[in-house]
């Protein structure tokens, strides 16, 4: 479990000379995004001044972090990489996997019972390789990162979007598909785009019913779900520096819904008391060293405009409460203006559920100012009109905050305490009723509110919003209460108002916890033997994907053309289809379910060429793949939006899809594709997007020429005979283009083994 100070020290050491040297390559002061990434340049790298958003560039992350959803298939992959160890830190986590239903104790017992055969794969695979495993119950992985492994300056990479939540210890934190970490973890550079760079200046300092988490429900309102991609957000001012360090956790954690590669704040004394808190002074004690070298230069951060391709401000003394919702974590609303839209747009008013906790708020301060409130209930003789729940971000947080009296405070006022795992977040919430698919609004203070996220019903209105005002819009019930202003009625009549929230940045009486969760791998893994069962059907060994043939693509069938949003969710649901997650064959059965199709505005029905018949997505793409006949996707905006995970490329790469064709690709998918040995285009013409009808036969003209920044030719041959002809834009590189002729990225890495 121990953190490698030693590691850590080296980092430093190298920080300050390749810093310098970078400073005065580039000509100028520096971001503390380059400091970073400079110092993580592969062994052998020149530094030089990178263009922002077009030079491809090689790292060094110094570690890795894998949840138990996707680590299966990650695991499943380095298996096949033939090295005998990790060459680099890495860490499993079992978070996903958990249901809550009833609460902690029985809900942890039954994923024991039901995820058995994964969560020992997922063991003893670490026993073997040399990685650090952490049981289930053990907490969700981010929160358990931040407390054990971040550190300022540092870089990891790590299979789940929201591994961002690292730049709130001013890590550079980056959220990869399980291809990616084979890379990391087989001892290869890890390849990214040289980021753009967007500044926000925190001005003022939060006060009252304003949380660390409305800063970032702020800027996704500016940004949109898309504004932050291809860029790394860098916080700074002197509302970052009075923020604590978990707030600043949050932040990062929820950047992810803007699209962003991370985001990421300066080092500085709330980080280092944080530090010293989690038992990790001599990381606190080697930062303080060279605290200049781990945020930006005083000269970037007086004049931002000339050092950053977009600065945004924002004044905490004059920021409101926000909640976001519902359907996109950027549609943002300040309290004040919640009742007037919410009656303006039918949104339910009546709360059924608040919902607190999740990686993205979980920490000590977050539990203690939402604890505040609760104890108001019974003082001022109110009761909880919603139904409360809280996830713990780990057994360290619910072991402390147990012992402080923060959950008989909450159980008092009838809350549910769920195990410290994901949950809800990610859609493993068995809800009771949400079959019936009624409408009603929730809020919660988790990241993601995309439909059906939470709880698998269409009609769930999910609201985002801090834990404390989550804990009183629960109080309250209703979704136009502003705790700022308005009163409720006691149950003597009288009108009493909510006092603000209060609480410690840091336990008082330090952190403790009796037994954390985790498993240190053996030191010599050779003799362990890691079985699989073939007739198992969570598990299955991957086979490698076929090369490319270095034909022309022709005679490829229009699968689906999904219509406006279609995130990961859409492409691979979560929910109860997490239980598939080590087993493609399997898990492919969800692949698109999601998608609304264009052509009739429903999901998952889309015709099947070959037969004239309507049938599911999966069922389809089966079909052409059994005939030999490969098949094409086209998508709108911001495709593959949301979570990492890789079974989204994985999936259509299994069932014969050969391309996807987008007006725009969220980051990590366009990536997850390429990995796999697809081909991720975007339209040169988006208005071609409506030329696609669905009879199309699509014909590749010139992929035997596949080469970097050269466009595709793509014809479309229409029911009646017509064509269009579409140009189609690429970011392949000489490398990615390897990936793409060997079949994946796997298959070369094995290949070299």
């Amino acid at each position: 479990m121990a953190f490698d100070i030693e590691m850590i020290k080296k980092v430093y050491d190298n920080m300050t000379s390749r810093v310098d040297e970078a400073r005065k390559i580039v000509g100028r002061p520096l971001t503390l995004t380059e400091k970073i990434l400079y110092n993580h340049l592969w062994e052998g790298k020149p530094t030089q001044a990178f263009t922002r958003g077009t030079d491809y560039v090689d790292f060094a992350p110094d570690r890795v972090a894998c949840q138990d959803a996707t680590a299966q298939m990650a695991l499943l992959q380095f298996m096949h990489a033939g090295k005998p160890k990790v060459a680099v830190p890495t860490t499993v986590h079992c978070d996903h996997l958990i249901q809550a239903k009833v609460g902690a104790e029985k809900d942890l017992a039954r994923a024991k019972t039901q995820s058995n055969e994964v969560f020992d794969f997922l063991s003893s695979v670490s026993n073997k390789y040399g990685i650090g495993f952490w049981k289930p119950g053990a907490g969700i992985i981010h929160q358990v990162v931040l407390e054990n492994y971040a550190f300022p300056g540092g870089m990891m990479i790590g299979t789940d979007s929201h591994t961002v939540n690292a730049g709130g210890l001013g890590m550079v934190a980056i959220g990869v598909g399980g291809a990616d970490a084979v890379d990391v973890m087989s001892g290869m550079a890890w390849e990214l785009k040289f980021p753009k760079l967007i500044g926000v200046k925190l001005t003022g300092k939060l006060s009252g019913w304003t949380a660390p988490k409305d800063v970032i429900l702020k800027v996704a309102g500016i940004l949109t779900v898309k504004g932050g991609t291809g860029a790394i957000v860098e916080y700074f001012g002197e509302g970052a520096i009075a923020m604590s360090c978990t707030g600043k956790g949050t932040i990062c954690n929820m950047g992810a819904e803007i699209g962003a590669t991370t985001s990421t704040f300066g080092y500085d004394d709330s980080m280092g008391r944080y530090l010293r808190a989690t038992n990790r002074a001599d990381v606190a004690d080697a930062a303080d060293k060279i605290a200049p070298y781990l945020t930006g230069d005083p000269e970037v951060y007086a004049e931002p405009e000339k050092y950053f391709d977009q600065v945004i401000e924002i004044n905490l003394s004059e920021l409101e409460p926000h909640l976001n919702g519902p359907f996109t974590p950027d549609l943002a609303t300040p309290i004040s203006k919640m009742k007037e839209e919410a009656i303006k747009n039918d949104w339910p008013l009546q709360i059924q559920v608040g919902l607190i906790g999740s990686c993205t708020n979980s920490s000590y301060e977050d539990i203690s100012r939402a604890a505040s409130l609760a104890r108001q209930v019974a003082d001022k003789k109110l009761k909880t009109k919603a139904q409360f729940t809280i996830n713990p971000g780990s057994e360290t947080i619910r072991y402390t905050i147990e012992r402080d009296g923060f959950i008989d405070t909450f159980e008092k006022i009838g809350a549910t305490v769920f195990a410290n795992a994901c949950g809800p977040c990610i859609g493993m919430w068995d809800r009771e009723g949400a079959e019936k698919e009624e409408r009603n609004t929730i809020v919660h203070s988790f990241n993601r509110n995309f439909s059906k996220r939470a709880d698998g019903n269409p009609n769930t209105l999910a609201f985002v919003g801090s834990p404390e005002l989550v804990t009183a819009m629960a109080i309250a019930g209703d979704l136009g209460f502003n705790p700022l202003t308005d009163t409720l009625i006691n149950e003597d009549g009288e009108e009493v108002r909510l006092e603000e929230p209060t609480g410690d940045e840091l336990p008082p009486n330090g952190f403790d916890v009796v037994d954390p969760g985790f498993q240190a791998p053996a030191h010599d893994g050779s003799n362990i033997v890691v079985s699989v069962n073939p007739d198992s059907e969570r598990l299955q060994l991957l086979a490698p994907f076929a090369p490319w043939d270095g034909k022309n693509i022709t005679g490829a069938k229009l699968l689906i053309k999904a219509f406006g949003k279609c995130t990961t969710d859409h492409i691979s649901m979560a929910g109860p289809w997490l239980r598939f997650r080590g087993h493609l064959d399997n898990i492919s059965n969800n692949m698109l379910i999601g998608a609304i199709n264009a052509f009739n505005q429903k999901p998952n029905t889309v015709k099947n060429q070959l037969t004239g018949i309507y049938d599911t997505v999966p069922s389809v793409a089966r079909s052409y793949k059994a005939a030999g006949v490969p098949s094409v996707v086209v998508g709108d905006h911001n495709y593959g939006e949301g979570s990492s995970r890789e079974h989204a490329a994985m999936e259509p790469r299994f069932l014969g899809v050969k391309a996807v064709l987008v007006k725009s690709f969220a980051r990590i998918h366009e990536t997850n594709l390429k990995k796999q040995g697809m081909l991720g285009l975007t339209f040169a013409n988006e208005a071609d997007y409506d030329k696609i009808q669905e009879d199309d036969t699509i014909n590749f003209l010139d992929l035997i020429e596949f080469a970097p920044e050269k466009q595709l030719t793509l014809e479309f041959v229409h029911a009646d005979g017509t064509t269009d002809v579409i140009m189609a834009n690429h970011t392949y590189n000489e490398g990615q283009i390897g990936w793409f002729v060997a079949g994946s990225a796997l298959n070369l890495i094995a290949a070299e083994a």
